[in-house]
């Protein structure tokens, strides 16, 4: 593996905008690469952030021997046939979140990276900010005692567009896969595997979940509250309730932001120092483990993956929503 990345964005679409603006912070990866349906938008998404090679189709991406890894920048309901054809050409992954549609989905990608001995990572790239990793680090030195209860919203007004992603079930449409897979990835991060599922969702005209409230339960009595939702604002503000103090991540808490640590009746505030537009950082953590030769990066291991997807799996059994893709 040589020194520098060499990556390649498969779909070009706005997360992959916001990806090659992340791996333009790196001094160790380049993107050389990008691939499209049609020649049009690789030249113009190519020529917009200065990537030598330009392919009009995945197939051609994925082939291109001087690609080091892809990231998946589709709609969700392709990533699974998108991965699998990186796969299938030797290319490590990295995908972006929701990781797909469902578990069963999920596991079949695992399985075929295992079986190709091939790194593969689900690109929830809040997992990877700053204050994450500090908040985690400091959940877990016990300063704010026993983590008990952590609440967190991600929901916005979206506009009345029902062929946009976010309404569309075509396209996975919906709060849970848009953005509550970004609070229940938080919650299960501090919690652990959740023994208790349950949620409510308003579905809306198109048939997605505009608006959602579920409650996890975990082992030892530990409770997460969240919302999520794609046509009503909410303050987008994280905190862990501990025994002894909390830790509250700032809005919007899953980009980069800051922390409060409150200890005996003590706030201190953190503000990890940010580099780049943040999605540098799930690039960086993935360039290690290819360096290295790690196949699951410990920082968002398979096991994590699947049971996150698990957990919208539940919830959207609980509300009836299907998507077409799954039918």
């Amino acid at each position: 593996m040589s020194k520098t990345i060499k990556w390649g964005i498969l779909g070009l679409g706005g997360i992959a905008n916001a990806f090659a603006e992340g791996v333009s912070a790196l001094t160790d990866a380049e993107v050389i690469a990008c691939g499209s349906r049609t020649a049009e938008k690789a030249e113009e998404f190519g020529a917009k952030w200065n990537i030598p090679h330009r392919h009009a189709s995945y197939e051609a991406l994925v082939a291109d021997p001087d690609v080091d890894a892809i990231y998946v920048a589709t709609p969700h309901p392709i990533h699974k046939e998108n991965c699998l054809l990186a796969i299938a050409n030797g290319k490590p992954v990295l995908c972006e979140k929701p990781f797909t549609v469902n578990a069963g989905e999920t596991e079949v990608i695992i399985a075929a990276a295992k079986a190709a001995n091939l790194l593969v990572m689900d690109g929830m790239w809040s997992r990877f900010l700053p204050h994450v990793v500090k908040a985690h680090e400091l959940a877990n030195s016990g300063i704010i005692g026993d983590v008990r209860m952590l609440q967190a919203d991600f929901a916005f007004r979206g506009g009345w567009k029902p062929e946009e992603r976010w309404l569309n079930p075509v396209l996975g449409g919906g709060g849970l896969l848009d953005v509550g897979v970004y609070v229940i990835s938080l919650a299960q991060l501090f919690m652990g595997k959740p023994n208790y599922i349950s949620g409510t969702a308003h579905i809306g005209e198109t048939g997605v979940d505009e608006q959602a409230a579920m409650v996890l339960g975990f082992p030892e009595g530990k409770i997460a509250s969240l919302i999520c939702g794609v046509r009503t604002n909410t303050p987008h503000e994280a905190t862990i309730f501990g025994t002894e103090g909390s830790i509250k991540m700032h809005k919007l808490w899953w980009r980069p932001s800051k922390l409060t640590l409150s200890v005996n009746g003590k706030d201190e505030e953190i503000a990890p120092e940010i580099v780049g537009n943040g999605f540098n950082y799930e690039a960086a953590e993935f360039g290690r483990c290819l360096r290295e030769g790690i196949k699951e990066s410990p920082m968002r291991p398979h096991s994590e993956t699947i049971s996150v997807m698990n957990t919208m799996d539940t919830l959207r059994k609980q509300w009836g929503l299907v998507y077409p893709s799954e039918k």
